[in-house]
């Protein structure tokens, strides 16, 4: 009988051309599963790049991949969860999982308890820039990020300079604090001036204007005196090969590590005209001799055994509830139905989102 019920889901059917709203079978969960009422998403630079560049997509396709909303159901072996709770999550693998639409049924990690004090709307704007934060430190940067963190602990690199250009956007807020959480003390970040007094609450010890003409030479005045690189991890939350690879290949050095948000955006969307990617960010710029370039693939983040386990269900819902990350400011896209929020959403993505997340409701029951 679950078979039988039916529920409204966003869908990509091409590039460049409006989303449509399609029903699909209502799948009652098993094993370790739960349902979910899907309450509120975000629109994510991701969603713009498979709209408006078809990346990685296959038509047609259900989007979104963060959720917040209610469990209606759960399977046998779920461990976390019970029917009623209120749940958050980053959940992208498969079409079930999929949170541009009113159910999703996906395995219990996929998702973790909203902590009491914080609306769904706050909540919503955490999942995936935070396990992206997360992933990039430990993978591509290669930080240890151990949980629970042993009392009094101090990290190996705790003293070393870490870029982090554009750090307004919703994933270098979540990577600023999370390296200060974990204790990193240099923290050194790239943003519009009107964000620089809230980064530097999250954890920033110092702040530049990308936009300025001398950024580049500021940032390499800014640690003379320092052993060469001066700028040993080095973080692009962008990934624009023109905007941030350029400048960033003027103060990367041999022995800097670089983690490039992916796609590398070649060409940036016109009316006229559809975007240009590259997953390869070591062949996206004319990088220094001995500077190692990393795509981030935030998708992957699974193969981290203690992630899958915990990130999601223990990680990120105590470190919210302890105020240690702070929930993303955020602007709702409003209107009647599905379609109409979601197009807003997307919209909004398309006129630069600057510090704040994007986030509109899903269903309306």
């Amino acid at each position: 009988m679950s078979n039988q019920r039916t529920h409204s889901g966003l869908v990509l059917v091409g590039t460049r051309v409006p989303y449509e709203v399609r029903k699909f079978p209502t799948i009652s969960p098993i094993g370790d599963e739960i349902m979910i009422n899907i309450k509120w998403t975000a629109s994510t630079p991701l969603d713009l790049h498979q709209a408006d560049g078809g990346l990685l997509v296959e038509y047609p396709m259900r989007t979104g991949s963060t959720g917040a909303g209610i469990v209606v159901e759960a399977g046998p072996d779920v461990k976390h969860f019970q029917v009623g709770d209120r749940v958050f999550g980053f959940a992208h693998e498969k079409p079930a999982w999929k949170t541009h639409q009113e159910y999703a049924t996906a395995p219990e990690w996929v998702f973790g308890k909203v902590p009491e004090r914080f609306s769904l709307e706050e909540a919503v704007t955490l999942p995936e820039t935070l396990v992206t934060a997360f992933h990039t430190i430990a993978t591509d940067l290669k930080l240890p990020t151990p949980w629970p963190k042993p009392a009094n602990y101090q990290p190996p690199q705790a003293n070393e300079r870490i870029l982090v250009w554009g750090a307004a956007s919703s994933v270098g807020q979540f990577i600023i604090q999370v390296l200060k959480y974990y204790g990193y003390k240099n923290i050194i970040g790239t943003a519009s001036p009107v964000h620089h007094a809230h980064v530097k609450k999250l954890g920033a010890s110092e702040l530049y204007d990308y936009r300025s003409p001398s950024v580049v030479e500021d940032l390499l005045r800014s640690a003379q005196g320092s052993e060469a690189p001066v700028f040993p991890l080095i973080v692009d939350c962008i990934g624009s090969q023109e905007r941030t690879l350029g400048p960033i290949t003027r103060i990367a050095q041999s022995g800097s590590t670089v983690a490039v948000m992916l796609p590398v955006i070649v060409k940036h969307a016109s009316n006229e005209a559809a975007p240009e990617y590259s997953m390869d960010a070591s062949e996206s710029a004319a990088w220094a001799t001995g500077v190692n370039v990393l795509g981030v693939r935030t998708h992957f983040y699974a193969k981290n055994e203690m992630f899958r386990e915990k990130l999601q269900t223990e990680i990120m819902p105590t470190l919210l509830a302890q105020g240690i990350v702070r929930p993303s400011r955020y602007r709702t896209a409003e209107g009647q139905t599905l379609l109409e929020r979601a197009t807003k959403g997307l919209d909004a993505m398309r006129e630069g989102a600057s510090g704040e997340k994007v986030i509109w409701r899903v269903s309306n029951e």
